[in-house]
């Protein structure tokens, strides 16, 4: 059985989201770095943030005994982790300060966290709705004609 999450825990999800990639990207736009590097940065994230909302799904649909080749399991973690580590390597070797490495680093884990929790939310609401949807196909309907008005 499947618990819905709620409210406040999915809108800290989507704010969680929204504070690392908005700060992941206004941190882009601000930075003293040349326009490919920036597209580096960016292009990196989304790999990312796809890649883990990518695995989530495998992991689940594995854990819930739904099919799942294992090429498509085996690059879902082989695409999270490139994406980590050109992150790394490009922070690694970028001309920043150390302040602003450790930003875009935490930005962009913050980031992966949050869109791996949002889609286990989703996942979590509908899997929350389809029971609540079957529980009430199987419920006993109860009509007000126990007592009949003999006018």
């Amino acid at each position: 059985m499947t618990n819905r999450p709620t409210s406040a825990y999915i809108g800290a999800s989507w704010a969680v989201l929204g504070v690392g990639v908005l700060g992941f990207l206004i941190g882009l736009w601000n930075a003293q770095m040349m326009l490919n590097e920036k597209g580096y940065y960016f292009t990196v994230l989304l790999l990312g943030l796809y890649s883990a909302i990518s695995l989530q799904k495998v992991v689940r649909d594995k854990e819930e005994n739904i099919p799942v080749s294992g090429l498509y399991y085996m690059l879902s973690w082989a695409v999270l982790i490139v994406a980590v580590i050109l992150v790394s390597v490009g922070l690694w070797n970028a001309t920043l300060l150390p302040s602003e490495k450790g930003f875009y680093g935490m930005a962009f884990c913050l980031s992966l966290f949050a869109v791996i929790t949002i889609q286990k939310n989703i996942r979590d609401l509908k899997n929350a709705d389809s029971l609540t949807n079957k529980m009430a196909f199987y419920e006993p309907i109860h009509n007000n004609h126990d007592t009949f008005d003999e006018n």
